[in-house]
């Protein structure tokens, strides 16, 4: 009989060394892997109990580290941080990638008419804010209101900046006007973001010790929180939408696209975490509150959202 599994594995943290480039990126790869989309709703189910049990200090008989390790990744996959709810299918980490291709390929080649500019800039918003919305951070509900209005601004933001630059760069080289929807989405971030965790700016999220062991509330934790979701959501675009234009703009000038059109799409598809805060840079109130409980602790944690 194989001996029990011990009780002491931090599951809470990456099974890799994220100080490490492969550790980072095994990780990544668990995270976003896009067949934890297809499990069924048993398969969730299960690896739910099997995590919360073992957090729990309960190790069920027989259970492997593999089998451990792959609970915690289909658990994280599937149910919310802060709130333990199950997430919305196409918010998840593993819809990214399928969903982002898809999108991203399609604004790149779909740029050219207003109708379609309208129509991507529209579905590229109604996918963020159902991403922003599944992985918002902290457990503060968002208003029906508050949603709306995030999601109607960035929409008017993205299709605003894309149809005014399109206009600006009718008589510039046709490479320029490629780019244009990478800005629509660039500033579409910066209004989304904020507006719909605006909630978080005024309540504050989260903030914890290393052993997770919940603090207090700060909104200094959030707005530092946002700032980093709105440059990592650029930073991210960046590659996807910043390279396949030159590819595409080199291509398009050669006899194969021009016998076959209708593989620009496709062609343009294919191409296509927690952090910590100083205490003294809390606000008083909260720092007052650690001060209390904890008077040697210097930092804090907390999840940034996605």
């Amino acid at each position: 009989m194989p001996p029990s599994l011990p009780a002491t594995i931090n599951i809470r943290e990456p099974r890799w060394d994220q100080s490490t480039f492969q550790g980072r990126a095994k990780h990544f790869f668990m995270v976003t892997d896009p067949r934890n989309l297809l499990l069924s709703g048993a398969t969730l189910e299960e690896a739910r109990r099997v995590v919360e049990d073992y957090r729990a200090g309960t190790v069920p008989p027989g259970l492997t580290e593999d089998q451990l390790w792959r609970a915690k990744y289909i658990y994280d996959s599937a149910f919310h941080p802060d709130t333990g709810e199950k997430m919305l299918l196409v918010g998840r980490m593993s819809a990214q990638v399928p969903m982002n291709m898809t999108i991203t390929g399609c604004m790149l080649t779909f740029y050219r008419t207003t109708p379609a500019v309208l129509f991507w800039q529209w579905v590229n918003q109604s996918f963020n804010a159902i991403v922003n919305y599944t992985n918002r951070s902290g457990d503060a509900p968002i208003t029906p209101s508050q949603l709306g209005t995030a999601y109607v601004s960035a929409t008017t933001g993205a299709v605003v900046t894309a149809l005014g630059l399109k206009s600006l760069t009718k008589h510039l080289p046709a490479i320029i006007g490629r780019y244009v929807p990478f800005a629509a989405v660039a500033a579409a971030n910066c209004i989304n973001i904020p507006l719909m965790r605006q909630r978080e700016l005024k309540l504050g999220i989260p903030v914890t010790d290393e052993n997770g062991n919940r603090l207090g509330e700060s909104t200094a934790a959030a707005q530092k929180a946002i700032f980093q979701v709105v440059v990592s959501r650029i930073g991210m675009a960046a590659p996807a939408m910043a390279i396949p234009p030159v590819i595409m703009n080199a291509l398009e000038k050669r006899a194969f696209l021009k016998r076959y059109p209708y593989l620009n799409a496709p062609l343009q598809v294919g191409l296509v975490g927690l952090c910590s805060m100083p205490v003294s840079r809390l606000e008083p109130e909260v720092q007052a509150r650690i001060q209390e409980k904890d008077p040697q602790l210097e930092t804090v944690y907390f999840n940034k959202g996605l």
